[in-house]
């Protein structure tokens, strides 16, 4: 059997975890990764019939039952996770209707699965509803999507224009806009509920006041429309408060979307 720690989803996770820490997005503990695996990508890597422990999930799930997911840990620091991968990170595979969570590998200290694994999972079975090929799901907290929650209006609309507005790419990175929540408590079912409903037509939901969700088919994906929504959020940090000469036009967020075969939100652009 080869060793896990050079499968390519355990890499690429570790990798982006690494990146997120060093794009200062996940001070301290914050933050947490959830991705789908296939059972076909375990195989060569681990005995899927040799369960370690179970733990409650404290959500029921019935459609993810069954499913394999590689989570980062609770309290858990991503800078540490390249140098202790089997204490940061766990594979777990969904058992009882989605109630418990069968540990197959990791977490080696004792630990469990991030907090906020009630909220992935909703995140989860929405996507996978709206995108049969999703596979992502990933929470942290981005400086300037944050501060812009502190000073913009949270109408997802609005929020999305003024996104779209402070670079060219982020009409056709994420044409289909952006999902935004008012200020909730984190780590209950109700901000996960709230989240999964926004996720049946967004790939990224803010939290105000917190951070954002981040949803793809891939890790890259999934980082990327962060990365790029964060960039067009420090621009508007950096310049809301100075005179605006210049801006993309509506016309020309339409022309930019056409040209990229993007398609935006319905209604969305004035």
């Amino acid at each position: 059997m080869k060793d896990i720690l050079t499968a390519p989803f355990m890499v690429e996770m570790i990798r982006t975890a690494s990146n997120m820490y060093a794009h200062g997005w996940d001070e301290r503990n914050g933050g947490n990764i959830s991705l789908l695996l296939g059972e076909d990508n375990l195989a060569e890597y681990l005995d899927t019939g040799r369960v370690l422990r179970t733990m409650p999930t404290g959500f029921e799930v019935p459609e993810l039952c069954g499913k394999y997911f590689l989570v980062t840990g609770t309290g858990r620091y991503f800078k540490n996770m390249q140098y202790q991968p089997e204490k940061d990170l766990g594979i777990i595979r969904l058992a009882d209707g989605g109630k418990t969570a069968e540990l197959l590998w990791g977490f080696d200290d004792g630990g469990t699965f991030t907090s906020e694994l009630p909220a992935h999972l909703m995140s989860h079975a929405a996507r996978l509803k709206a995108d049969p090929l999703h596979r992502v799901v990933t929470h942290c907290h981005p400086t300037n999507i944050l501060a812009m929650t502190h000073v913009h209006s949270l109408d997802e609309r609005e929020f999305t224009h003024t996104l779209w507005q402070m670079m060219t790419e982020c009409v056709f990175v994420f044409p289909d806009g952006i999902g935004v929540l008012p200020w909730m408590l984190c780590g209950t079912n109700e901000i996960g509920q709230a989240t999964a409903e926004k996720m049946k037509e967004f790939r990224l939901v803010v939290w105000g006041l917190h951070g954002i969700y981040g949803t793809g088919r891939t890790l890259d994906e999934a980082f990327g429309l962060i990365e790029t929504a964060e960039k067009a959020a420090e621009i508007y940090i950096k310049t809301a408060h100075l005179p605006q000469l210049n801006t993309i036009t509506d016309e020309q967020l339409r022309v930019t979307a056409d040209y990229f075969k993007a398609k935006i939100k319905e209604g969305w652009l004035r």
